[in-house]
């Protein structure tokens, strides 16, 4: 009797159990099914989690929202909301509940995008179109290729203040040297980087400018992008050791964006390494407990398509941070 097939005649003769034992030869003859795909590892083979919607985002208003920046707990959040107007709107969460966004109350005038908080949650930093000067226009912005009326863009920071915050103070010129400056993000040293355009390519290239005492130094321009191969939206861990960064560079598609990153090592930063699997999203930012990597990413809702905060966790995506 073959292990693979059995005769039917000696099947009629064979007691019940003995039927069973049969088949259970047979059985364990069959070839294993493969543990993984070709081409897998048993690494890549395992599922690692797909993006999901920032809770909230199922039953705040519509519009699109980018940039989450929470405080220290967790429990507050401010982001760029863009409907009929944008600005940074804030949240808070009560007995496991976001509240209903309102706008910030260093926001609702200008432009306001792009908030960042310094890590001990001290200081918040964000991006505005609003004049250096008081009665002054509206700034004239640079992205994406073309010029921007009213869509410019400088780094202003608000301090904690009790349960409140301060007004807006402008950072000095050396960070706020033109119109377009954006992206900012804060090291916890104090350290700020930020994107601007190239001055050669015009392509959005990554800087950043060491905190010092009286304010900070000149901003040196990061390897992570050379005005060839832009980089924007960069997130960093408060003591720098690595970044999270959007670009349209290999391996993404034509006027795509995928989530990279890069560790400092030496006082060097590697080489951008694309996250894997592919995360297609702008305006990346890091959870306080560094638990949690957010982006925006667009989500479709009947005829129209928004911008949403998705989420993932982050050691899924960077597991050697």
């Amino acid at each position: 009797m073959s292990n693979r097939s059995l005769d039917l005649d000696v099947l009629r003769n064979l007691p019940i159990a003995g039927i069973f034992f049969c088949f259970f030869l047979a059985l364990s003859s069959l070839p294993a099914v493969a543990a993984t795909l070709p081409g897998q590892t048993e690494s890549t083979a395992k599922a690692t989690p797909a993006p999901t919607l920032f809770q909230p985002e199922a039953v705040w208003p519509g519009g699109d929202d980018s940039a989450p920046a929470f405080m220290p707990d967790g429990r507050t959040v401010f982001f760029t909301h863009r409907d009929v107007a944008i600005t940074i709107m804030m949240s808070t969460l009560h007995n496991g509940i976001w509240s209903k966004p309102k706008v910030a109350p260093f926001s609702g005038k200008w432009r306001d995008i792009e908030p960042a908080m310094a890590p001990d949650g001290s200081y918040l930093v964000f991006v505005s179109n609003r004049p250096m000067k008081a009665g002054g226009a509206p700034l004239t912005g640079y992205f994406g290729g073309q010029s921007r009326p009213g869509a410019g863009g400088n780094i202003w920071r608000v301090d904690r203040k009790g349960d409140g915050w301060s007004e807006p103070v402008r950072l000095p010129d050396i960070i706020n040297s033109h119109s377009a400056i954006y992206s900012p993000a804060v090291a916890g040293d104090g350290s700020i980087y930020f994107n601007q355009p190239d001055p050669v390519t015009r392509k959005s290239h990554v800087y950043r400018a060491q905190a010092k005492s009286d304010g900070f130094e000149a901003p040196i321009p990061l390897s992570i992008s050379d005005g060839t191969h832009p980089g924007y939206d960069v997130a960093v861990a408060p003591d720098e050791s690595f970044l999270i960064f959007s670009a349209s560079r290999v391996p993404a598609a034509k006027d795509q964006s995928l989530l990279f990153v890069a560790f400092r090592q030496n006082g060097k930063w590697t080489e951008p390494q694309a996250l894997e699997p592919h995360l297609e999203g702008l305006e990346s930012r890091l959870s306080p407990d560094l638990k949690t990597l957010y982006f925006e990413a667009d989500e479709a809702s009947g005829a129209k398509t928004h911008g949403r905060i998705f989420q993932v966790p982050l050691h899924a995506y960077v597991p050697s941070h």
